[in-house]
This record gives structure tokens, C-alpha cells and sequence, in this order.
């Protein structure tokens, strides 16, 4: 197996927390710290530096000391990038979704109709 996948498994592990994610969203406009990670948040301050641990220690964030505070960082740009277009692929589907949800059903056979009449009327071929 690519030590690549392995790597990316990992990492995807770790993203897989939503309150990581949001974490993740809040880096994204800047350092923070632990305290203000915890209060724009609304949790805890231990349970924020235990997902921060875990965060780091899959080198997604980087911590750097200033003072008595720890400030945290993504250890890369890209992160918010590939998170967003994952975000961006959701919100597309749940609004298919959404749309099919709203349809009565006399327009869901009205166009499995239409869909069955266009494979039958689709083009032909005769043999000479």
C-alpha cells in the first residue's frame, strides 16, 4: 500500500470529529489560543486541547509558544482548502436532496416518465 494513503487515512481519521472540523474553520482566520479556541466554541478548555493534541500530533496544527500561551496554527494552508471542498460537495448534495424531497409525487412519475420515453425514442440503427 502507498505510504501516502496511509498518511492521508490518518489525517482524515483525526478530521473526522466535527468539533475538529470547526476547530479547523476557527484556525483557518487566524491563530488562537487555547482559551479563546474554548469560548468561541463554547466547550470546555481541556476538551479543546485534547482534540488540539490530537490535531498536532497528526500534523495538522502547529502550536507555538508566546508567553504563558500556546497559540495554534494550521501547519498548512491547503487544509481549509481540501476541508471546504468537502464542505462545498455536502451542501451541493443535501440541496439535491432537499429538491427531491419537495417533489409531489405526480412529478416523480411524470419524469421517470419522460426519462423512459427518451430511451425509447433514442436513436436507431437498420441493418442494410
Amino acid at each position: 500500500m502507498d505510504e501516502v494513503y496511509r498518511l492521508q487515512a490518518e489525517i482524515l481519521k483525526t478530521l473526522s470529529n466535527p468539533r475538529r472540523l470547526e476547530i479547523i474553520h476557527l484556525l483557518a482566520h487566524g491563530p488562537r489560543e487555547v482559551t479563546r479556541l474554548a469560548e468561541e466554541m463554547g466547550i470546555s478548555q481541556p476538551n479543546v486541547s485534547q482534540h488540539l493534541a490530537l490535531m498536532r500530533s497528526a500534523g495538522v496544527v502547529e502550536a507555538e509558544r508566546d508567553g504563558r500561551e500556546v497559540r495554534y496554527r494550521l501547519s498548512d494552508p491547503e487544509i481549509i482548502v481540501a476541508c471546504e471542498t468537502m464542505r462545498g460537495v455536502l451542501v451541493r448534495r443535501l440541496t439535491r436532496i432537499s429538491i427531491v424531497a419537495t417533489r409531489t409525487p405526480g412529478e416523480v412519475v411524470a419524469e421517470r416518465a419522460s426519462v423512459a420515453a427518451a430511451g425509447s425514442t433514442g436513436p436507431t440503427t437498420q441493418a442494410s
